[in-house]
């Protein structure tokens, strides 16, 4: 691939070279303690303005789009969380019936910030949830089943749950890959839903990636409509980094507002450090890293082999994530004593998150550190997502007065604000819902004390 351009590095290190008086924000004049400070700027004469982009950020975007074959691709200063309130916003927006509630149709493991776009744009939400797991299976689906970061939906699944809706949702919503490396069957899902006329709107924040595989599994490759990517969490990106993307087959007022949907949601001071840093991927993209992401893939598919021969477990589906079944927590203190710290634990799960700029070592350490099996400790077994009743909408339970109680009495009560630690932040209760014993056990099981509720004699 040719090489590509970096407009807004460039702007940036000719304003650093011309030496001009920074009579403008930020405050730290480009001089301070970290050394990152000369490359921040704000909006100034010939910096673009990321909302309004026509110049040095715009090009940039395009050079983004070039390489996942979008239609348009956007950045993001705040995540894929920003990007998800946006998709939301235009789907809701462009839906076939203005009229009636808007309602997604959404994959149960959804990030919170999916919940809180319910709350702001406020529309209602029919979950697709998984099945009851088999007594005994070797199909790393279905293990993953009735975790609480997993919900594999299937075709047919997907297929009956919209014909049976009373009223067309204005989009499906579903989360691939998951936390533990579950991979949807987007071009399935795809099919249904263009064949019932509603789009596919995918968090892909974990496999930005994926585009850059020897055979693409990207959701804009698969038929999604939008998708977000946050780029930091598997390109060499800045922590905040992320991307809107909106297909060449989606409705084209997605592309025209996007920017918009964006500005109703996300600061007006965006970091101009993300931005340099989401400008040089693209030429890193251009130039070798899809090479060392295959060596890198590889590498990975080896350790995967090395710690299957010892006896573990492995149930990620995709290639840059070891998942791996067992005593998660002891798993991750046994890494963390060899060196090595883990993305993600649970009772049942430890997640490890390999790129190609991962040393030779990384691999090593883990090697070493995990000599054997730690099998699932006493109870943990597989307690399931918790069914709850809905009393409140979203939007109700979220703005409504509320208070923090011990999780132990919270049965009988409505969950006011979703009470999940981050990673892998998806709400064990949705806002709205009313808490019973079941939800009382995962909460506590998932390590939480407390849980924000509706205040008692609150109207609904």
């Amino acid at each position: 691939m040719k090489a590509m351009s970096t407009p807004i590095s460039d702007f940036i290190e000719r304003t650093i070279a011309g030496g001009a008086a920074r009579l403008h924000v930020p405050g730290h004049k480009g001089v301070g303690p970290l050394g990152c400070e000369p490359w921040d700027i704000t909006e100034i004469a010939g910096a673009d303005e990321l909302y309004a982009a026509s110049g040095i950020i715009a090009e940039s975007e395009r050079n983004a789009a070039a390489h996942f074959g979008t239609a348009a691709t956007f950045y993001s200063c705040e995540g894929s969380s920003l990007c998800i309130r946006a998709m939301l916003a235009l789907a809701m927006t462009h839906r076939a019936a203005p009229g009636k509630r808007p309602v997604a149709l959404a994959a149960r493991n959804a990030h919170k910030a999916f919940l809180y776009a319910a709350a702001l744009c406020d529309f209602d939400v029919e979950w697709l949830v998984p099945g009851p797991r088999p007594a005994a299976t070797s199909d790393p689906r279905a293990e993953r089943a009735d975790s609480l970061c997993a919900c594999p939906v299937t075709p047919g699944a997907l297929a009956g749950r919209l014909d049976a809706l009373a009223a067309r949702p204005f989009c499906v919503y579903v989360t691939s890959p998951d936390y533990l490396g579950g991979v949807q069957d987007i071009a399935g899902l795809s099919q249904v839903c263009h064949r019932r006329g509603v789009p596919l709107i995918v968090d892909n924040a974990h496999g930005a990636y994926l585009k850059f595989l020897p055979e693409s599994r990207h959701p804009m490759d698969l038929g999604a409509d939008l998708c977000c990517d946050s780029a930091h969490k598997t390109l060499p990106v800045l922590t905040g980094g992320a991307y809107l993307h909106v297909s060449k087959a989606a409705d084209p007022r997605f592309a025209e507002g996007a920017r918009q949907a964006l500005a109703l949601f996300g600061s007006t001071s965006p970091s101009y450090l993300i931005l340099q840093s989401l400008d040089r991927c693209n030429a890193a993209l251009a130039g070798d890293w899809p090479e060392r992401l295959r060596k890198a893939a590889a590498r990975v598919d080896t350790l995967r082999q090395a710690l299957r021969g010892r006896g573990f477990r492995e149930i990620s589906g995709e290639p840059m994530k070891l998942t791996l079944e067992g005593d998660g927590f002891a798993m991750a203190e046994k890494l963390r004593a060899g060196g090595v710290e883990c993305e993600y634990a649970d009772r049942r799960h430890v997640v490890l998150m390999f790129s190609p700029d991962s040393r030779d070592g990384d691999f090593e350490r883990v090697d070493r550190a995990l000599d054997a099996p730690l099998p699932l400790p006493d109870g943990a077994g597989h307690p399931g997502v918790p069914r709850l009743q809905r009393a409140m909408t979203i939007r109700e339970a979220v703005f409504a007065a509320s208070e923090t109680v011990p999780v132990r009495e919270a049965a009988g009560r409505v969950c006011a604000a979703p009470a999940v630690a981050c990673p892998p932040a998806i709400p064990i209760a949705v806002s709205g819902e009313v808490l019973d014993e079941a939800a009382v056990k995962v909460f506590l099981e998932n390590g939480l004390e407390s849980v924000r509720v509706v205040r008692e004699g609150t109207s609904r």
